[in-house]
């Protein structure tokens, strides 16, 4: 059967066989009762540190494999195929070593990076807040320099890997006058005096995966626990962001060929008026377009995530893009595979229930796709108003 060719090269190749081996031995086993039971995968993390999963974005100085966004979305497409909420633990501690690896200081990167990229200790990302999501000028968490220290106050919701992690890269202001300029970036650790956990949120969808509220009294880090210079956190949170965004994508992507090739092998088996459903042009129309809206987020998604690695300076419209179309027909794809399958795809029994529930997330984490298409109108203005 004819694919498309996306010229792999062996090093890439390797990436998505050990990713799609690890998704169909180790994930899809287990996704059901990690669901069911809202269990952090703490095995399969082990399993993705024994395969240097967690090294692949980071830099071999630090321990690291040295790969890029296309060789994080070649990971993360064959890993969301086996669960979207296993696959969020995974994600999440990139996106909270990303500000150290684009902003830290080498001695920041020395002394994180190695844990992270050995799956020694997870990484996660505090941005959003009750008040403070989307609008980041909102953060109300504070961060006051005293003496050889900065003391934060405040809390941080709906944070994945949250009560999990060992490293977290925080946004607070710094100084409220400036709006946006007046927050900072800063690495807290898990254990530092003032810093706790909220419980752990029950959620439609992505259940392994753990999201609490983090909070922070008169929590007392060192001086040189500030990630680049002060008043660079809404750039760094921006930053990361881009770079993460093509991820979510490809988690899309291979939601959405999990959910379509269950689709089918039903179809094929589901006889109806004496013949398989799959032979009814009004299923076989339904296929061809989850197919074909497939090939083509996974061909969006390649293309930007390659353009990022050639280093770019203003990669926030394109990553946004790769959210938001690869998203969008995440949610599309499974709802439609739900609706082949009728009765069947509505119970728990079959994986593509719990699949449909994981693909909403996609269209809310690190950025709605409302905001992405803000982000995405945005350049476009700023692009013409320079050609005019």
């Amino acid at each position: 059967m004819a694919e498309v060719n996306y010229f792999l090269n062996e090093e890439q190749q390797m990436i998505v066989e050990l990713t799609r081996q690890l998704a169909r031995e180790k994930i899809i086993p287990v996704r059901a009762r990690l669901d069911e039971q809202e269990e952090f995968p703490w095995d399969l993390v082990k399993d993705f540190a024994q395969a240097d999963l967690f090294g692949l974005f980071i830099p071999e100085e630090y321990g690291g494999l040295g790969g890029g966004c296309f060789e994080m979305c070649l990971a993360l497409e064959q890993l969301a195929y086996g669960c979207v909420g296993v696959t969020t633990t995974y994600a999440a501690s990139a996106l909270g070593g990303y500000p150290i690896l684009l902003f830290g200081s080498d001695e920041q990167k020395q002394r994180y990076l190695p844990d992270i990229a050995a799956g020694a200790k997870l990484a996660a990302f505090g941005l959003t807040e009750s008040t403070a999501g989307s609008d980041a000028a909102a953060i109300q968490t504070t961060a006051v320099e005293e003496g050889d220290y900065w003391v934060l106050n405040g809390s941080k919701q709906w944070i994945t890997s949250g009560g999990e992690a060992e490293i977290y890269t925080i946004i607070a202001m710094t100084d409220r006058h400036k709006g946006p300029r007046g927050a900072s970036a800063f690495i807290v650790e898990k254990g530092d005096p003032g810093f706790s956990f909220g419980k752990k949120e029950k959620k439609m969808g992505i259940r392994a995966s753990s999201t609490t509220e983090l909070f922070f009294d008169n929590c007392k880090i060192p001086k040189d626990r500030l990630l680049g210079r002060r008043g660079m956190g809404f750039i760094i949170a921006m930053r990361t962001l881009d770079q993460a965004r093509p991820g979510i994508g490809a988690m899309g992507v291979g939601l959405a060929q999990a959910a379509m090739d269950e689709a089918i092998l039903f179809a094929r088996q589901r006889v109806q008026f004496g013949q398989p459903v799959i032979a009814f042009q009004a299923i076989q129309h339904m296929l061809a377009d989850m197919a074909t809206e497939i090939e083509a987020a996974r061909a969006l998604v390649y293309a930007i995530a390659r353009t990022i690695d050639t280093g770019i300076k203003d990669m926030a419209k394109l990553s946004a893009m790769a959210k938001l179309f690869a998203t969008d027909m995440a949610m599309k794809v499974t709802t439609d595979a739900v609706q082949v399958m009728g009765g069947h795809g509505y119970m728990a029994d079959y994986p593509v229930e719990k699949m449909m529930r994981d693909a909403k997330i996609l269209q809310i984490y690190e950025g709605t796709n409302q905001i992405q298409k803000n982000v995405i109108g945005q350049a476009l203005n700023k692009e013409y108003a320079k050609k005019a």
